[in-house]
């Protein structure tokens, strides 16, 4: 089953404190030149904003970046949050980027900051844009596409580079408004997974053909945290629950060394919240991985998986990959 779905992944470029940005991000280039020698499908950035700890606030740079420094693997955004963008801007930044990498970018959109609503207004970012959300995937989408004649604006470069836009989310919101747009939808199961059931059924149900796809696309973003071993990885997963554990608490979010226990580190209601946010996550060795993402293709009917890789050391990242990829084939 899993050699026929394609696996991608998800990069928040995860910084250590004391390290340096340029050092943490020659250390995601060189995970995403790992991701495309074994075969990943796809290495995706996203967008955060006044989040120490996170180094990608500017995507379509980071996009850039990363496909400039590999060969095959497709890269791009994951997403760009459209309220803090113009949609013109979008499309001359990522029509420059397909004009540079040719077939080689996609264009995930989502509608959240990706931020508080201090940084929001830093951005510029009038909160009402969201709801505002449909109507500039639609101009987004016209931006992209052939000159039609009539639009008053076009994007120099853009136009008619027709970049795949993928439309991300956690809510019934965007799944409703992927399939309403035949559009690709992707799923943030890993941070927000109540809803994933709901919202890739709704998408499946109300999918309506278009140009861009004759039938449903789903892609489903899970946390991951591989080794060689179940007890490794458990080990190696505390990176992560005390990442999240900080985000909850409203602290930084510099990526922690494991540790032994999270006994003592946090409360039993933060631990239910915790356990909460990553129910999806899929940890451990070989046969647990495949044994999770074989029930979870199964029961969501997936199309292609991108993992989210929180690890403190990074051979053991790129181990992980290994390991996924021997899992696949």
């Amino acid at each position: 089953m899993l050699n026929s779905i394609p696996f991608s992944l998800l990069e928040l470029a995860p910084m250590i404190k004391g390290d340096s940005v340029t050092n943490t991000l020659h250390k995601s280039t060189k995970y995403a030149q790992r991701a495309d020698e074994l075969g990943f499908n796809r290495f995706w950035l996203a967008e955060h904003h006044n989040m120490p700890g996170i180094i990608c606030a500017a995507t379509s740079i980071l996009v850039g970046h990363i496909a400039g420094n590999t060969k095959k693997i497709r890269v791009g955004s994951g997403g760009i949050m459209l309220p803090n963008h113009s949609p013109l801007v979008v499309a001359e930044q990522f029509g420059t980027l397909e004009s540079l990498y040719p077939g080689r970018i996609d264009l995930g959109l989502g509608r959240a900051p990706g931020s508080d609503p201090v940084t929001s207004r830093a951005l510029n970012n009038d909160m009402s844009r969201a709801e505002n959300f449909p109507g500039e995937v639609t101009e987004l989408q016209t931006l992209l596409g052939p000159y039609n004649g009539t639009h008053p604006i076009r994007a120099i470069p853009g136009e008619d580079t027709n970049v795949p836009i993928w439309l991300l989310g956690s809510s019934l919101f965007s799944a409703q408004l992927a399939a309403q747009k035949g559009l690709p939808y992707v799923f943030a199961g890993h941070f927000a997974p109540r809803f994933v059931h709901d919202a890739i059924a709704l998408y499946k149900r109300e999918f309506k053909a278009s140009s861009v796809l004759d039938k449903p696309y789903v892609m489903l973003a899970l946390p991951l945290v591989a080794a060689d071993t179940d007890d490794e990885a458990q080990y190696l997963s505390t990176t992560s629950k005390q990442r999240v554990l900080e985000l909850i608490r409203g602290n930084e979010l510099w990526l922690k060394p494991p540790v032994e226990s999270m006994d003592g580190l946090w409360s039993e209601q933060e631990r239910a919240h915790v356990e909460n946010f990553l129910s999806l996550s899929v940890v451990g060795g070989h046969v647990s991985i495949k044994h999770k993402l074989e029930m979870i293709a199964k029961q969501l009917e997936v199309d292609e998986f991108i993992f989210t890789n929180d690890v403190f050391d990074s051979e053991k990242r790129h181990r992980a990959l290994e390991i996924l990829m021997e899992i696949k084939h």
